[in-house]
């Protein structure tokens, strides 16, 4: 039976990668630390292991697990952290597990990192950001990704590791927290359950592109199966995976009104400091190389994830 190690595990998007590398017939070992992730959202059948990725223990874990995909989701997203905690976690985190990998299974191993599209593209220079597009993250937790993105590549490139990334568009779907640093759609779902206004920034014409959970799980055993191009520049091996379609966060809150049968108060406030205004990822590379396309529409996604909250 193949192996899996999925770190961020106990998470909203990283539970729903066990849970398809289960189904795809998987012996799944999960690492969290559960300073976001909840232990009961680790599948039961999945081996648990509440650990930190930047210590020993979870790089002994990698070098003694003898596994065959390493699907790394851990990562620090809270923009109070401090610019210290971002390259710790989600830079150094990283490190720590490639070094494992390096020392025991650096062709065995395929490890797919997941990254960010919107916060690594930063502000779009057109309609959509393709992978070669200009990085210009500007948020920490964005430059520690494409600093984490470029030691995967070199990496595949010197010590050739089998290494991939992913860089997503703005996940939704089941179990992802409405409150705290959580998705709009979570958040407005959350409100509009309670009873409360849906507070908007800006004019609510700013465009993002909303990937469902299970599309986003599906994209990781892809990735970790399938063929990639030869290893070279931080571009090489990366995959947008998003839908190619932006949608208004105006337009996100009419249609969860429709769903939900209720009319909340939509107010506005002033437009957040650095938010981009549009954020749309290309998808074609993954079409084409992973043979990957989302398969639930915007429409569908919403009431799936509408009805789990409820």
């Amino acid at each position: 039976m193949p192996k899996a190690l999925i770190t961020g595990g106990a998470g909203f998007i990283g539970s729903h990668v066990a849970d398809r590398f289960l189904a795809a017939g998987y012996d799944v070992d999960v690492i969290d630390d559960l300073s976001s992730g909840k232990r009961d959202q680790v599948p039961s059948r999945a081996t648990f292991h509440e650990l930190d990725i930047q210590t020993p223990d979870a790089a002994a874990i990698v070098r003694d697990g003898a596994y065959d995909v390493i699907a790394h989701l851990a990562a620090q997203i809270d923009i109070r952290k401090s610019v210290r905690d971002d390259c710790a976690v989600n830079t150094g985190g990283t490190l720590n597990l490639l070094e494992a990998v390096r020392a025991t299974r650096p062709s065995s191993t395929r490890f797919v990192f997941v990254s960010t599209g919107g916060a690594l593209y930063g502000e779009a220079a057109g309609v959509m950001s393709s992978e070669t597009a200009a990085k210009n993250p500007d948020a920490p937790y964005g430059v520690a990704k494409l600093c984490a993105e470029h030691y995967t590549a070199y990496y595949a490139r010197i010590h050739k590791l089998d290494t991939a990334a992913l860089r997503l568009g703005n996940v939704y779907g089941p179990r992802q927290d409405p409150t705290g640093e959580a998705g709009v759609i979570a958040i407005f779902i959350g409100r509009i359950l309670a009873g409360q206004p849906v507070t908007i920034y800006g004019d609510g014409e700013q465009l993002r592109d909303y990937v469902y959970v299970g599309d986003v799980a599906e994209a990781l055993l892809v990735a970790a199966t399938r063929p990639l191009p030869p290893a070279g520049n931080v571009d090489a091996r990366a995959f947008n995976i998003g839908t190619g379609e932006g949608t208004s966060v105006l337009t996100l809150a009419r249609e969860l009104s429709r769903i939900a049968g209720r009319d909340p108060e939509i107010t506005f406030s002033a437009r957040r400091t650095g938010e981009i205004q549009i954020s749309v990822l290309d998808i074609e590379k993954a079409a084409k190389l992973l043979d990957w396309k989302p398969k639930v529409a915007l429409a569908r996604g919403l009431e799936l994830t509408f009805e789990s909250f409820r």
